[in-house]
């Protein structure tokens, strides 16, 4: 038995789609295997995708598991792919994402998706991380840091370059610090003199840097804007895999823009329940 999937990135963040409706014995084994960059397909995770096409806009439910085998609440490129997925079946250029973090409004215009992001919150409760009062600019685990959440926890820290630090190395203990009781995503970002800025992301769940982050994107542009690093609106924000912005609508939610991908389509074949 093989399962169909569609392969899709946004500005280097990749993701194998498979329709919600087949039959997966194990999602997190699959993830796992079909994620890994030699031995499998090769992406940042899989994508579960639910169409449901009465609904005006459509709607579209999304579950995102990560080559760890977790399941993420959010995920800012992974959503606009799923939109751009959901809207080449639809024939629409609107539609809504249920996600574990909120349902998100996509409208595609001139070939690129904007995803509405929902209200970014900096309350430790909320991040999560343990700490009386929201984080900014503090030193944890030999990283200055700013905590976010934007769907998913992001400690961010402003670097003269981040091309000259060795995210490999500092990244995992922050990403996985004591402060923080369900990890947290690691994001580092520098300045490029117009209002805008260059990103690297350590992500949770692929436990390693991925070539975009549109929740880290995101997280850059609050936190600068908090700490008064850029009044931009767009915000511009350049990950390795190519450019974002972010902005913020007249309800205070952050949107996120940028294009997507179809790169190809394929089979997978999950393990048979014997193996399981």
């Amino acid at each position: 038995m093989t399962i169909p999937f569609q392969k899709y990135h946004g500005t280097g963040n990749d993701f194998l789609i498979i329709h919600a409706d087949e039959y997966v014995p194990d999602r997190g084994a699959l993830a796992a295997r079909e994620c890994d960059r030699d031995a499998g397909v090769g992406a940042d995770g899989i994508l579960y995708l639910a169409l449901e096409e009465k609904f005006r806009p459509p709607r579209v439910v999304m579950t995102l598991v990560q080559p760890d085998g977790s399941t993420a609440p959010m995920c800012g490129n992974g959503a606009r792919c799923a939109a751009e997925w959901a809207m080449d079946r639809t024939d629409t250029d609107s539609v809504m994402i249920d996600t574990q973090s909120g349902t998100l409004r996509a409208d595609r215009t001139d070939g690129v998706i904007t995803i509405e992001m929902g209200t970014p919150t900096f309350d430790p409760a909320d991040v999560p991380v343990r700490a009386d009062e929201p984080v900014f600019e503090e030193e944890i685990d030999g990283l200055e840091v700013t905590m976010v959440n934007t769907g998913v926890p992001h400690a961010v820290a402003f670097v003269d370059d981040v091309d000259d630090v060795d995210l490999e190395t500092v990244a995992p203990p922050v990403r996985h610090g004591d402060a923080f009781p369900k990890g947290t995503n690691v994001t580092i970002a520098s300045p490029d003199g117009d209002g805008g800025f260059d990103q690297r992301t350590y992500e949770r769940g692929v436990e390693a840097e991925t070539d975009s982050c549109g929740t880290g994107a995101v997280a850059i542009a609050v936190v600068a804007r908090r700490l008064g690093r850029t009044d931009a609106d767009p915000v511009e924000v350049r990950p390795p895999g190519g450019d974002l912005q972010v902005s913020f609508n007249d309800r205070g939610n952050a949107t996120l823009t940028g294009p997507v991908e179809h790169e190809f389509d394929g089979e997978v074949t999950p393990e048979s329940p014997a193996e399981l």
